[in-house]
């Protein structure tokens, strides 16, 4: 069941929104709604994930992930070893 909500953003922000709708071929609710499901996915998935796991969870997103050497290295320098 679909319910209304009522946003007050900077008329910066509700211009790129238009744009990006209007470029993606959605409507700024949908654009708003697809944001907040992919948030709630990411939090439920945290939560299925041992405490220690969820801690290093996503750290590495956006990089490239470290060889075996170059995270030993890291190691290293972090503990000073």
């Amino acid at each position: 069941m679909n319910r209304k909500l009522t946003l007050s953003l900077d008329a910066a922000v509700i211009d790129f929104a238009h744009e990006y709708a209007r470029q993606n071929q959605q409507s700024i609710s949908k654009v708003v709604e697809n944001y907040f499901v992919e948030q709630q996915n990411k939090s439920e998935t945290k939560l299925d994930l041992p405490s220690k796991l969820a801690e290093l969870y996503g750290i590495f997103a956006g990089k490239n992930v470290p060889d075996k050497k170059e995270l030993r290295r890291m190691f290293h320098e972090k503990h000073n070893y």
